[in-house]
This record gives structure tokens, C-alpha cells and sequence, in this order.
């Protein structure tokens, strides 16, 4: 019976992720379809839009050659119809004298003879008929302007549509996700040198395999990729995989789409919680600060359920005032219940946890402690860390922790043991826990240099802790375990110098 409801289940199990797959392929076949239409109506708007710019073109080039031929024939026949106008007036002076010369032939008288044959002597040297140019000024040929177009016919005969890029194709092995960064390489199925820039698109998802339509992330697009390969860094890993595609481009236009890849970017992702922080932190996204106003609130809440609560407000207002009460001076009265129960009124115990608990495998994250911050602690802790119990000082928490008031002190606490630590403060502290291999290593985020490594074996979950007194703390989550750390771990096999005093067992 139990046997076969396993495999009932296997198979229930296979046909849902079979139905969730159809959907996918079914919302991918209607996005294409509805894809075409736009897109088919898109490229008709466009080679319309193309050939009226043609067709324009054409006609301001025939309207430009037509009033090129008009010019030239105006200037043409103004040429030859001044030639003509002169001719025929020089014509007209030249029959006029050939008739007066011709009746000064017949006359008898010797005087007027002489007299009549000088005057033609001299209007003949003035005649316009002997200064004229007998060469037109201008043809009549127009064979200049005559065009011939079959070169240009041919061309637009033979206009096909733009030779588009073919989609590359993502090499998955050679793509490296690592240090929360991400390279993504690809190849062309067949060489084009006609290929000026690439264009690589990427989202964050949730889901494993092939990308869906429907995801509740945009693609981001990177632009003007030169190479095969291109790397994205500076990510945080706020979700289990990132999908990629890939696009090549030439001077004319964008190819296909790449077939998508899917890529792991799985990272310890959490936040403060603010149920678990005190009274006096004030919680906000990736920060905490201390904030000395932070209990007054509760001030009359106290009053009307408790009579004999003065030594508590009394308390209250001295932290409030005094910053980190002493211990001996704390009431350990139970305070209404606010945040989960948590509120803590003693020094050291401005606690809060993180909201992801870890029982297994390797994470990392790093925070920073703000400007002028007097005390912190950042570690590790069970869920059952008491209401006041302070990190380092019980068997269940681990910390290293650092005292700026005053003077400068920088230690590991561990079961109410202190550690001193010889080395400068980082700006960044990255947390490194190892609970399969039964480690807590911090170190120097920006160089990798190892702190402190606490070795232990941890018998039950545990959740980031911190604790910030007059000042704050920024959290940077969503990071995978630098290679840098890992090879470390590897070759030390995570055991600094400052270690073994303080190596213990998790109750």
C-alpha cells in the first residue's frame, strides 16, 4: 500500500511538472502568435515608411533634373534668339546698303557718284553684317542632359530585406557564476563579419528551466557588447536562477533572440527580523540602528498593568539615558509582550536575529558597522538565545565582538569566553558558516583575510545574530561564498592562528 502510494505520488508529482511545462509552452506559443501579428504589421509600417522615402526621393531628384533641362534650354534659346535678332537686323542694314549701292551705279553725275560711294564705303566698315559671329553661341543638342538609369534600375530590382544577424547560441559550459558575478559566453552558429555589437539581456527568477513569458520580472538589457562574452558583476543573488539570452547586431538591424539559458544564482538571502530585535533597535531594510528613544512608548502601557512597576520604568529611563545599563541594575520582571516577547534590559543585550534560519550547507554575508559606533557583536545564534542572554556569553551563540568605547577592544566570545584578536577592524565583516563542515570563520570582506574561526559542530539551526549599542549596523545578504574563502577553507581547513582556545561543541 505505502509502495504504491510513493508511486502514485512520483506520478502525480511528474504529470504536475509536465502541466506546469505545457502552460509555459502554451503562454510562450500565444506570446509568439500575438508576437507575429504586432511585429508582421510593424515590418509593413516600416517598408511602406521605407518605399515613400524612396518614392520622395525620386520625385525631388526628377523635379531637381527636370529644372535642370529648363535652365539650360532658357539659356540656350536666349543665346540664339539674341544671334538671331542681331542677325536679322544686320541683314535688314546690309539689303538697305546693297540697294543704295546698287543706284549709285546709275548715276550721272560725278559728284554725287563720289559722293554716294564714300558713304558706302564707310557704312560698310561699320556694317553690323561684317561684325556679327557666324558660329550659334549655343546648339541645339541637349544630349548632356540625357540620363541613363539601368544601373539604378538594376539595384532596385534586385532590393531584398536586410541580411538579419542568425540568433548566437549560449555556450552553458563555459559560462562561470561566481563571486556574485555571472559570465555569459556565446558563439555564432556560422561566421559574420558583418557583426558590429551584440546585445545580452538577463532577469532574476524563481523558477528552474526554460523561461517563462509570464515572470515577474522585466529582462535588463546590456547594450553594445563588442565580444563573444560578456561579465555582470556587482549582483546580488536575491533569486534562485537569472535567465539569459543573447542577440547579435549589425549597422542595419538586430538578429533573433539566443535560446535562453537558465542559470543557478542561489545565495543566503534574510533579513533583521524586527520581532526578535529590543525595544531600543529600530529595524529597517539591511539596518539596524540603537536608538536610546526607542522604549519610551511603553512607558504607560506599564504603568496601567503593573502597579509596582516604578523599577521598571525606573530602569527603562536609565537605559534610556545611560546607554548600556549594568546588569546588576536590570529588572528581570517580565515587560508586556511586544516583538515576539524579546525586550531586553540588559547590557549587551540589544540583540536582534536574522530572519532565515540555516541547518545546512555553506553561506556568507557581510555588514558594516556605521560611522562612530560604539559596541557591536556579529555572529551566530540558536533560536532559543534567551531574553537575556548576551551573544558570546552562552553555549549556543557565537560572535566576535568589538568595543569602541573608550579604547578599542577586539575579541571572540564564545560560552562566556573571550578570545582577544590581534588584528585591525575591517570596514567589512564577512560571516562565513559552515554547518556541514562545523565552522564559523570571519573575515576581512574586502581583503579575505581570516579573522577568527570558531570550530564546532552544530547540533541544531542557527540564525545570523548581531548586537549594536549607540550606532548601527548595514547588512549586505544575497552573496555567495567568495572563491577566495573557499579556497581557504580548503587549504587551511578553516583554522586560523587565534582558534583553538575557543573551539567548542553546540548544545
Amino acid at each position: 500500500m505505502d509502495s504504491q502510494k510513493e508511486a502514485l505520488q512520483r506520478i502525480i508529482t511528474t504529470l504536475a511538472n509536465k502541466n506546469e511545462e505545457l502552460h509555459n509552452f502554451i503562454d510562450t506559443l500565444s506570446h509568439s502568435l500575438a508576437g507575429v501579428q504586432v511585429n508582421s504589421s510593424q515590418v509593413v509600417s516600416d517598408l511602406e515608411e521605407e518605399f515613400d522615402t524612396l518614392f520622395s526621393i525620386l520625385d525631388e531628384m526628377k523635379e531637381s533634373m527636370t529644372n535642370t533641362i529648363k535652365q539650360e534650354q532658357a539659356r540656350k534659346s536666349h543665346e540664339l534668339q539674341n544671334q538671331l535678332t542681331q542677325s536679322t537686323n544686320a541683314l535688314e542694314s546690309a539689303e538697305e546698303l546693297l540697294e543704295f549701292a546698287n543706284n549709285a551705279l546709275h548715276m550721272k553725275d560725278e559728284d554725287e557718284f563720289a559722293k554716294a560711294a564714300k558713304q558706302i564705303k564707310d557704312r560698310v566698315t561699320m556694317a553690323p553684317a561684317f561684325r556679327l559671329t557666324m558660329k550659334p553661341k549655343a546648339t541645339d543638342s541637349m544630349t548632356h542632359l540625357m540620363v541613363d538609369f539601368s544601373q539604378e534600375r538594376q539595384l532596385l530590382q534586385n532590393l531584398i530585406f536586410l541580411p538579419v544577424p542568425r540568433a548566437p547560441e549560449i555556450e552553458v559550459q563555459d559560462c562561470l557564476v561566481v563571486d556574485n558575478t555571472v559570465t555569459v559566453v556565446w558563439r555564432m552558429p556560422v561566421e559574420d563579419n558583418k557583426i558590429d555589437h551584440y546585445i545580452l539581456e538577463y532577469r532574476k527568477t524563481n523558477h528552474e528551466g526554460l523561461p517563462r513569458v509570464k515572470d515577474e520580472r522585466c529582462w535588463e538589457v546590456v547594450d553594445n557588447i563588442k565580444t563573444t562574452e560578456h561579465t555582470l558583476t556587482g549582483l546580488k543573488f536575491d533569486s534562485r536562477y537569472m535567465n539569459f539570452r543573447a542577440r547579435a547586431c549589425n549597422k542595419a538591424a538586430a538578429g533573433d533572440y539566443s535560446d535562453p539559458v537558465t542559470l543557478e544564482t542561489k545565495a543566503f538571502n534574510f533579513s533583521f527580523e524586527s520581532a526578535s530585535s529590543h525595544l531600543n533597535l529600530k529595524v529597517e531594510d539591511g539596518s539596524v540602528e540603537w536608538d536610546p528613544q526607542g522604549g519610551k512608548g511603553l512607558e504607560s502601557k506599564i504603568k496601567g498593568k503593573e502597579n509596582k512597576g516604578s523599577a521598571h520604568l525606573a530602569n527603562l529611563k536609565n537605559m534610556s539615558r545611560s546607554g548600556t545599563p549594568s546588569p546588576k541594575r536590570a529588572s528581570t520582571a517580565r515587560s508586556p509582550a511586544v516583538r515576539g516577547g524579546r525586550d531586553r534590559f540588559t547590557g549587551e543585550s540589544y540583540t536582534v536575529l536574522g530572519d532565515t534560519s540555516m541547518d545546512c550547507g555553506q553561506h556568507y554575508w557581510e555588514v558594516k558597522a556605521l560611522k562612530d559606533c560604539k559596541s557591536y557583536s556579529i555572529g551566530v545564534a540558536c533560536r532559543n538565545l534567551g531574553k537575556f542572554d548576551q551573544l558570546g556569553k552562552t553555549n549556543t551563540s557565537w560572535c566576535i565582538h568589538i568595543n569602541n568605547w573608550l579604547q578599542t577592544s577586539f575579541a571572540a566570545k564564545h560560552n562566556n569566553k573571550a578570545k582577544s584578536l590581534d588584528v585591525a577592524v575591517p570596514e567589512w565583516i564577512g560571516v562565513y558558516c559552515d554547518l556541514d563542515g562545523g565552522q564559523l570563520s570571519f573575515y576581512n570582506a574586502e581583503s579575505k583575510q581570516l579573522l577568527h574561526t570558531f570550530k564546532t559542530k552544530f547540533s541544531q539551526p542557527v540564525v545570523p545574530a548581531f548586537m549594536v549599542w549607540c550606532g548601527g549596523l548595514s547588512l549586505s545578504t544575497g552573496l555567495q561564498v567568495p572563491s577566495a574563502v573557499r579556497s581557504f577553507q580548503k587549504t587551511e581547513n578553516g583554522i586560523g592562528g587565534s582558534n583553538s582556545s575557543l573551539n567548542s561543541m553546540a548544545q
